[in-house]
This record gives C-alpha cells, structure tokens and sequence, in this order.
C-alpha cells in the first residue's frame, strides 16, 4: 500500500462525493487484513477503511455496489497493467489510474525529485549525489522518501530520520532500512511515512530544498522544480513499457542513463534512442555505478553467497545486483546457488521469482521473515557473504561467516552534469 494511500489523503479523504469501501493489498505481505486507521481516514471514516487481498475483489465489487476500481501502486509491466484492468471490468465496473494533477502536492520550497522508469535502476545513489551539490551550494537539502508503510500505520504517520538510532525507534524493517541507511549516514535528515501533506510541512520547515527519494518506479508525491529520472540500461525497453515508469520518462527534466560501466553499448544507445522518442527536451547523463568491498580478502578465490537488495532482484526483475557484480570483479571462486537451503517465504520468492541468479534476495517485511532470512544466510555452504543490500543486516541478526559489504556510489561521466543543471534551475 504506497501510492494507494497517498490518493486516498490527498483526493478522497475529505470528499464527500465519493465514499471508498476498502483498499486491497498485493505487492506487499502482512497487510492485507489490517485497516487503514480512523487517525488517518479522517471524518467521514470514524471506523476507518478495510485493507482486504486483491483475490477478494469480485467480492468487494458485488457486497458494497462497487462503481469505480482505481489503480495506484508502481512497477508494473502493461500486460500485468491491462490483465488487471480486464478484470475489473468484466466486474462491470470502471478502471482508473490516477494522473499528477489529482495527486501531487505543491511545496512552498523548491522540489528536486529523483525518480525512475524501473525499480533497482540506481535511484539512491543519484539522491545522495543532489544533497552532496546542494550541500556545495550551501544549501539545506532535506529528503522525503517514497512510503513503505509495513507497520503500525498510526505510529507512522510522521517519522522523522536523524541518526541510526531512529531506525530502531521507528521498528524499521529491512527494506526500509536499505533506502534510510545510506542517507543517514551520509550526515542528511530524511522524512517518510503515510500522510504526505503533513510530512511535507514538517520538511519545508527546515529545508532549503526538499529532496523527493522516489520508490520503485512510482512518480512523485510532490510537484518537482526538477524532476531526475533514473534509467537502467541493463533492461533495454523496459523505460517504455512499465507502468508508471514511462509517466516519469515522458515529464523528465533530466535523464540519468546509469550502470553505463557495466551494460552494453548498444544497450544504452537504445534506451537513449527510446527516451528522445517520448522526451526530446530532457538532458541526458551517462553514469557509472561505482563498486566498492570493505574487505576483498573475502572475495577473492573464496565460495560466496550473494545477498542482494531484495525489490531490486525480485518485482523489480534484475536477475542480479550490486553484490554480484563485487563477487565477479573482485573474483571470487564460485558465486554459491542459495535455492537449496531457502525456507519459508525466501523458498516462495525463488519459485516467483524465476529469473534470478544465484542470489538471495534480502526480504524482511517483518520479524518473521528476518529470522527465515538468518536462517537461510546461516544454512548456505560457503566461505563467506557479500552483502550487496545498503542495510547493515549484521545489526540485528547473527550471520555465522565473515562478511564483506559493498558500497556504490554514482559517477557521472557527460557535461553538463548535475551539478551545472541544478545550480542553475533550483534556488532556495
């Protein structure tokens, strides 16, 4: 439930003229069956709204005399996109998707928004490159990142990111931990939560410049001065044919054509030819993702499990990430199948996720799936982990073979940069 919510607050939440019945749940575990609190829903909602599984809609649709089906959450391929739509309305009911004007917020600050065409495409490490130029520019960049509302959301309404201490406090869970870690320590405040309009105003409060860390593919919450739009040139085609990726294709200011250094030439020269077909008014940077290991020692020559950021390689379809890439370049030995010793929810995603490689998907939604998560790490036969997910799993679970941790930064490689677009365009 991301974007979902977000409609709700900003279009339903206050609209008499239509009433919602229920949200559904399917991209997420351990939501559906809970509901979307009073605190949150507001006043026309004194009971708050029922979150129900997606499986329940034929359901829904007949027992509250559904009229209209609206879609809202990110990363999807258009055939998964008209699948759905095909079914709602054989329901006899309308299908909807939501557009910007009806959806984002107007800021009284300057908004640089980083968003992107696909999930994994490199959209952390472009963030912290535009609080770095902004630091440089002496000014006070503060990031909102894109929700991940896995817990209780009436204790998540508002949360504010200062040290690493917060994540702790906040009871984040490991995919959140992989988005706030790297910002946090980087010495920046970061915001996230469920109601956005009131995040939003605790940050302009202190901000010289909000920082909009968008999520998956989804497009901003907020209205962007500058809108960034990450582009992963190892999947040629997917820019143009996910939903809502293309959305932020198409209203881009800046393209930032990323992993350069380890894609195919003509790979990136077609997803530039696809992003001037949409969008020939956006500047275009080429980057490279830069590959770093703590402890190399540990790499080469040794057996090692890859574990991976865990959206990136299974909805956001990479068969791979940035720790497989430190196990080939740093040479290690043999890059050990995990399949074998999977259990529970991990075992699930390598039957859903079919196209991944050998590598463990970092999943931990919640407490359950964190321990299935040690287990797994701990069962695997090997030398040593590469930990390719920004989290620092070694803080609250126990992995019972050394460890090496990979580090990416972005390296831009054409003129003008951001650096020279942003000093420009954005002014406190």
């Amino acid at each position: 439930m991301i974007h979902e919510f977000h409609n709700f607050n900003i279009f339903f939440r206050e609209n008499p003229e239509y009433e919602v019945v229920a949200f559904t749940a399917a991209q997420l575990p351990n939501i559906s069956g809970r509901s979307y609190p009073p605190e949150l829903a507001g006043e026309l909602y004194s009971d708050g709204i029922p979150i129900l599984d997606e499986d329940k809609l034929p359901e829904i649709v007949k027992n509250h005399e559904v009229s209209e089906v609206i879609l809202a959450y990110s990363d999807l391929l258009y055939e998964d996109v008209m699948t759905k739509a095909s079914w709602v309305l054989s329901l006899g009911v309308d299908f909807r998707l939501m557009g910007t004007k009806n959806t984002m917020i107007k800021s009284s600050k300057p908004v640089v928004a980083v968003c992107a065409v696909r999930t994994g495409a490199g959209k952390s490490t472009v963030t912290r490159r535009v609080l770095e130029i902004l630091k440089e520019n002496g000014l006070n960049g503060v990031a909102v990142r894109h929700p991940m509302p896995y817990g209780d959301l009436k204790k998540q309404i508002c949360q504010k990111y200062e040290s690493l201490e917060d994540l702790d406090r906040h009871e984040c869970t490991i995919e959140e931990r992989e988005e706030y870690e790297p910002v946090i320590k980087a010495g920046y405040t970061l915001y996230a939560g469920v109601d956005y309009e009131k995040i939003l105003r605790e940050a302009e409060a202190e901000a010289d410049v909000v920082v909009w860390d968008g999520g998956n593919n989804d497009f901003s919450f907020y209205k962007p001065d500058l809108l960034i739009v990450v582009v992963d040139p190892l999947r040629p085609g997917d820019e143009l044919k996910s939903y809502p990726g293309e959305v932020n294709a198409r209203m881009a200011d800046v393209f930032v054509v990323n992993k350069v250094n380890v894609a195919d030439r003509n790979a990136i020269e077609i997803v530039k030819n696809n992003l001037r077909s949409v969008n020939r008014d956006a500047s275009i940077i080429e980057a490279e993702s830069l590959i770093s290991i703590d402890k190399p020692e540990l790499i080469k020559g040794k057996r090692v499990l890859v574990v991976e950021d865990g959206p990136t390689v299974t909805h956001g379809n990479l068969p791979f990430a940035a720790g497989y890439v430190a196990a080939e370049q740093y040479r290690a030995s043999e890059i050990v199948d995990p399949r074998p010793y999977a259990v529970g929810s991990l075992r699930l995603a390598f039957e859903k996720f079919t196209h991944m490689k050998n590598v463990l998907p970092s999943l931990g939604y919640g407490s359950e799936q964190i321990k299935e998560l040690e287990k797994t790490i701990n069962a695997v036969i090997c030398d040593s982990v590469v930990l390719g997910t920004p989290s620092d799993l070694v803080n609250f679970m126990k992995i019972n073979k050394p460890y090496a941790k990979v580090n990416y930064e972005l390296n831009e490689l054409t003129t003008p940069g951001l650096k020279e677009i942003m000093t420009q365009k954005i002014k406190a």
